[in-house]
């Protein structure tokens, strides 16, 4: 009876609409996955990301049990643990083939199965940044140049260590995590304007000794893929076709002719999981993604807001921040108006490391 009454309880305090949004968006993610064939080896998609959910589900439960402050008081050990886990790769690590990082060694080995230690990182860089912010705040020192270029090396740490991973998608997701929790607790918007003064300097610093050979052939070819379509360009136009092939209400679920089911496009169940929305269930599909992904995150901000805290908003800017750049660069690659980068759609693309762990960052927000 105490368990049925602490269970009701829970309910009452629950955020209903942001766990219904949950709800709908795995629905969704587990339904397109249901749709593409199994991989070369045999293993379902689908199974993989049913379990995934399942994790990340009671993992955000627990989470949303322990207050979050007190979860931020243990940042060192969340610091520490996430050092070792990218060192740990760095060394130990694997390559997995067709990833969408080439020559990114980001995961590792576990038994039957491979993990990417870089997606927990993230959650641990959410909690971590947000307790540096937030006590740079009660102690007004947030407009401090020498506590401002700090915070810069404290969110450098994972972006370098990530980048020698060859795992460059990562790493901006990452940058753009700093920018918006900082944007978030109030940084001057003049150190915003430097930082992005010292991007347009480097730029071609970069692009002649840091970018290898096949990151310069993505920016150079993704708004021109028929340029090479068999090899270069290929992803990218078959994902356009699917795209374009669902109309506005798709070819239907299931359809045992479809693209989706002879595997035409590359890596559709992961980077371009947009591509088979728009193949079977059209324009419609498309939007309904579209759709579920901004009420999320402008949900995701409204907790922001209400906030009793620097650290509780910040927190919720983190994970924004990882949703929102993540979705715009995904769904910009596979519209053609952004390079290939190896992001994955958040929710909806396959893959039980990223699924379990966006699941942890909801139940920190």
């Amino acid at each position: 009876m105490q368990g049925l009454k602490s269970f009701v309880n829970y309910l009452k305090r629950a955020d209903k609409l942001y766990w219904f949004i949950m709800l709908a968006i795995s629905v969704y993610s587990l339904l397109l996955l249901r749709t593409v064939p199994n991989s070369e080896s045999g293993k379902s998609y689908f199974t993989v990301q049913l379990v995934a959910i399942a994790i990340g589900y009671f993992g955000a439960i627990l989470f949303t049990l322990i207050d979050y402050r007190e979860i931020a008081s243990y940042w060192y050990i969340v610091a520490g643990f996430c050092l070792f886990l990218i060192v740990y790769t760095q060394i130990f690590g694997i390559a997995v083939k067709s990833s969408g990082g080439i020559n990114a060694k980001a995961w590792i080995q576990l038994p039957g199965t491979t993990f990417q230690p870089s997606e927990l990182v993230k959650i641990g860089f959410i909690i971590t940044f947000s307790k540096h912010l937030s006590e740079l705040k009660e102690r007004d020192m947030l407009k401090s140049f020498p506590q401002i270029v700090l915070l810069a090396c404290h969110a450098l740490i994972p972006i370098v260590l990530v980048h020698f991973q060859g795992d460059d998608g990562t790493a901006v997701i990452f940058f753009c995590m700093f920018l918006a929790m900082a944007f978030g607790a109030g940084v001057q918007l003049r150190y915003f304007g430097a930082v992005f003064a010292a991007i347009a300097i480097a730029f071609p610093i970069a692009w002649k000794y840091m970018l290898q050979d096949y990151q310069k052939d993505r920016f150079t070819i993704f708004r021109h893929p028929e340029t090479d379509p068999l090899d270069k360009g290929l992803q990218q136009i078959q994902g356009r076709l699917s795209i374009g092939s669902g109309q506005f209400w798709g070819r239907g679920l299931f359809n045992s002719n479809s693209r989706v089911s002879k595997g035409l496009v590359p890596v559709q169940q992961s980077d371009f999981i947009f591509s088979v929305a728009g193949e079977q269930l059209g324009f419609v599909g498309c939007m309904l993604i579209i759709l579920l992904l901004l009420l999320f995150l402008f949900r995701t901000l409204r907790i922001a807001r209400k906030s009793p805290d620097c650290l509780g908003s910040t927190i919720c800017f983190g994970f924004f921040g990882m949703i929102a750049a993540q979705a715009l660069f995904n769904l910009g690659m596979c519209l053609n108006l952004l390079p290939v980068m190896g992001v994955t759609l958040p929710f909806f693309s396959a893959g039980g490391s990223s699924a379990a762990c966006l699941y942890l960052g909801f139940g920190l927000a």
